[in-house]
């Protein structure tokens, strides 16, 4: 696999990179941004640097270092971009519609701050707001996946809004895609959501702008 479309595409189908404590340096996978990628005892790198400059920079199969801060900031500085938080990936296939999304309304407004957000990073987004105020978003992310982000009023918190959000973004893609959806560790509440609603945990990232 030589290119980060590649990678994720087979990691929707469960192959994923080998567990050999390696790294794989590809290209950015667009000029918005570039990447780094921690799956199970393997690294993928996707930015505008060759193998060589990883491999000065990186001790052999240490998991830690690709990961760690020295080395983000080489790479930040070598690509001239910042380093965004750390999240962690989740990933789940597409479910049946349901009236999970028959009471979902599209929101047409641009302005609304939750899509003027997404379209920082993503193309080809849609955002719905369900009866409580509830908005899930679903778009084209990092290498063309379906990405989605979801966002619960402080005031219906609590009442299981949010799974039933994950979830609807499952039925808002095709009938034979996969859907992503990135969560910095420490929201909790956002992991719990998105665990109830069938998503998986597959790896780290932390992307770069």
């Amino acid at each position: 696999m030589t290119t980060l479309t590649q990678i994720l595409r087979s990691i929707e189908h469960d192959a994923f990179p080998p567990p050999d404590l390696g790294v794989t340096v590809v290209s950015a996978p667009s000029a918005r941004e570039a990447c780094v990628m921690a799956f199970t005892a393997h690294t993928v790198i996707a930015a505008e640097v060759d193998a060589a400059w990883v491999a000065e920079r990186l001790p052999p199969e240490d998991m830690v270092a690709p990961v760690a801060p020295p080395f983000l900031t080489a790479l930040a500085e070598a690509t001239g971009r910042e380093a965004h938080c750390l999240d962690a990936m989740l990933l789940a296939p597409a479910q049946p519609a349901s009236d999970l999304v028959s009471n979902l309304e599209e929101l047409t407004d641009h302005t609304h701050p939750r899509i003027v957000r997404a379209l920082q990073y993503r193309d080809d987004v849609r955002a719905y707001v369900d009866p409580y105020g509830g908005v899930v978003i679903v778009g084209r992310g990092v290498a063309g996946r379906l990405e989605c982000a979801i966002e619960v009023p402080d005031s219906v918190q609590g009442r299981g809004h949010g799974r039933r959000l994950a979830q609807a973004a499952r039925a808002l893609i095709p009938a034979d895609a996969h859907i992503w959806a990135q969560v910095t560790p420490g929201n909790a509440a956002s992991f719990r959501a998105f665990l109830a609603a069938g998503y998986r945990i597959v790896g780290s990232e932390i992307l770069f702008f």
